[in-house]
């Protein structure tokens, strides 16, 4: 189930009182959004940011993927929260406060319960584990491994001043940080966690520093990341987007390494590099991503026969 889900690049955070900014988080291109019932909504709001939401996301009638991050699920009242919010059009929920792969499978045992309720298949409604905790980051292959049919976002989400650098302990910087991005996204990687978000960028007006970080997350192999203005979200989407340019790259690259082998050769000079089968299935990954939102998608070959499955962006 996993692997099927909706490729992301951005989830852009609304606060759970706030329901009707789901129009300008479509506006500004995001991708997904995550309606926060947890740290954006003040303790005695909740139950009407519940039933807000609810009403929300059974109304919904747009192309975002719809994300409810939700309260720790610490007691019945946790229980009820998910029931509350579970729905055909609900794509995942996010669960805060992740001690460790224990959190996941009960989440994982109440959603089914949930999707049952509702008339759901089993896995319908993914599942987003906060890595909030020493302890989780520590163990993100084993989280990841808890449920592996509903994580497909899961990665470390970062920030100044938040639960994470509470609990590491340390003084943000992306340089600070970088190390334990890095562990967590190998560990999840190795889970098959097909699209790995990190985050978070807090400077609302610095768009630079923004690009600069979400380029490096793209670079240690991240799909996308989350948002709390809807600012940030172009900038975002651009930076884990291929550009046309690439794309027509990695299509002459593969002819290239097509030609060659019909040759007989394994391998290929190609603009300067020499390249073969490993950079070609590299670059057949990529256009299978993107390639159908700019008409560079890999069409049929006669070295294959078959028309690949092309994947795309939700639009």
């Amino acid at each position: 189930m996993s692997s099927e889900r909706p490729l992301i690049r951005s989830l852009l955070f609304v606060p759970g009182t706030r329901t009707g900014w789901l129009a300008k988080a479509e506006a500004a291109g995001a991708d997904a959004v995550i309606l926060d019932l947890e740290d954006a909504v003040p303790a005695d709001g909740k139950p009407e940011a519940r039933r807000e939401v609810a009403a929300a996301v059974a109304a919904y009638a747009g192309h975002l993927a719809l994300f409810v991050r939700v309260n720790p699920l610490d007691g019945w009242a946790g229980a009820e929260e998910l029931r509350a919010v579970a729905h055909e059009r609900l794509t995942g929920v996010v669960l805060p406060k992740v001690a460790g792969p224990e959190d996941v499978r009960l989440a994982d045992r109440l959603l089914a319960w949930c999707e049952r309720e509702r008339g759901l298949p089993q896995g319908h409604i993914a599942l987003v584990p906060l890595l909030e905790t020493a302890s989780a980051l520590r163990a993100a292959y084993d989280v990841a491994m808890a449920a592996p049919s509903r994580i497909a976002y899961l990665g470390a989400v970062t920030a100044p001043g938040g639960d994470v650098a509470r609990a590491v302990g340390y003084r943000w910087t992306p340089e600070s940080t970088l190390g334990l991005r890095s562990r967590v996204l190998l560990d999840v990687r190795a889970a098959g966690i097909p699209n790995p978000v990190a985050g978070l960028w807090t400077g609302i007006g610095d768009l630079d520093g923004l690009r600069s970080f979400a380029e490096q997350n793209r670079a240690l192999g991240y799909e996308g990341m989350m948002a709390i203005h809807p600012s940030h979200v172009p900038v975002i989407n651009a930076a884990f987007s291929p550009s046309p340019d690439e794309l027509a790259r990695y299509a002459r690259l593969i002819a290239a390494v097509e030609s060659a082998q019909a040759g007989g050769s394994g391998a290929v000079t190609f603009e300067g590099e020499m390249v073969d089968e490993a950079m070609a299935a590299t670059a057949r990954s990529v256009l299978d991503r993107y390639g159908r939102q700019t008409g560079c998608g890999r069409r049929e070959t006669e070295s294959h026969g078959t028309r690949t499955d092309q994947r795309h962006r939700p639009p």
